[in-house]
């Protein structure tokens, strides 16, 4: 059995948008707020955490925390005994907000593990992606988590896939944080069964039409992010999301619910455009924290510390 107390890593997992409008549990984007772990492999059947920022008293200090979970999981694919745990958590990315927290747990977890396997055991991407889908039971906040830019991602009989695409230099993404959670559980059980043959059709048109305007025109941003999947079955649930929407889309801003809300992503077409969506929002519903960010390109990152 080997012996992996002492190993370290520090590993820094970027926060995520999914859906980004009519992309339903398919498109989302890496955005540049970290959560940073670092991880400490001690002596077998003991572990202690340490949680600072997002969640500080509100998550479990024991095995069902979801890092630890995570990074068992990844120990088990691989065929090894976990060691104890020693973790330091970090936390930016707002819980139950639409930022992918969980998701950016869960991929900080498994990250955690494959730096304390090197040289053991080789958690390959395709593993790590099937993990993290596994958790969160669909791949569109992970796989952005774990390699970054804008993912296209699918499920068939082998499982989860993802294409990374690069995103357009003139995109410029903007949050507008909800001070109130919302759970993904809820937002999910709000959807119908089934929707109408025109509204499938013109959701398959816009996300069609989103890729190009996130890869190649950010000029068509705005018709590229309409929906009629699910953001309107959702609004009931999150009348303040939908008021600021609605405020943004009708001067042009290309506003939609990040994630399962009630945090607002806007995609604006370049810094400028950017900046006049925020002082709209800021004007009409200052009770909303803006937060400028970049597309984050490089996914989840992890440094090995040696003994």
């Amino acid at each position: 059995m080997t012996n992996f107390e002492g190993r370290s890593v520090s590993v820094r997992v970027p926060a995520t948008s999914a859906n980004l409008g009519p992309g339903f549990d398919t498109l989302g984007i890496a955005l540049a707020y970290y959560d940073d772990l670092e991880v400490t492999a001690t002596k077998p059947g003991t572990i202690s955490i340490e949680v600072h920022g997002e969640g500080e008293g509100q998550v479990p200090l024991d095995a069902s925390h979801l890092v630890v979970r995570a990074i068992l999981e990844t120990f088990k694919r691989a065929g090894q005994t976990a060691p104890g745990l020693s973790l330091k958590a970090t936390n930016r990315i707002p819980h139950g907000r639409g930022m992918g927290s969980s998701g950016a747990a869960v991929v900080s977890g498994i990250m955690a593990a494959k730096g304390l396997l090197d040289g053991v055991a080789t958690i390959s991407d395709k593993t790590m992606l099937d993990i993290a889908t596994e958790f969160e039971n669909h791949p569109d906040n992970v796989a952005p988590a774990l390699f970054g830019g804008l993912s296209i991602a699918w499920e068939d009989q082998q499982g989860p896939h993802t294409k990374k695409l690069s995103v357009h230099r003139g995109v410029s993404p903007l949050v507008f944080v909800s001070s109130t959670k919302m759970s993904t559980e809820l937002a999910r059980s709000l959807q119908p069964e089934s929707v109408p043959h025109e509204d499938a059709v013109f959701n398959v048109s816009r996300s069609a039409l989103l890729v190009a305007a996130m890869v190649q025109s950010p000029e068509l941003l705005f018709a590229a992010t309409e929906d009629r999947l699910h953001q309107s079955y959702r609004a009931t649930a999150m009348p303040e999301t939908e008021a600021l929407i609605r405020t943004l889309r009708s001067e042009g801003h290309a506003a939609v619910v990040s994630g399962a809300g009630p945090s607002v992503l806007v995609l604006a077409s370049d810094p400028a455009q950017r900046l006049r969506a925020k002082e709209l929002a800021e004007k009409t519903h200052p009770q909303w924290l803006p937060l400028l960010l970049a597309v984050d390109n490089k996914g989840a990152t992890m440094e090995i510390h040696q003994k």
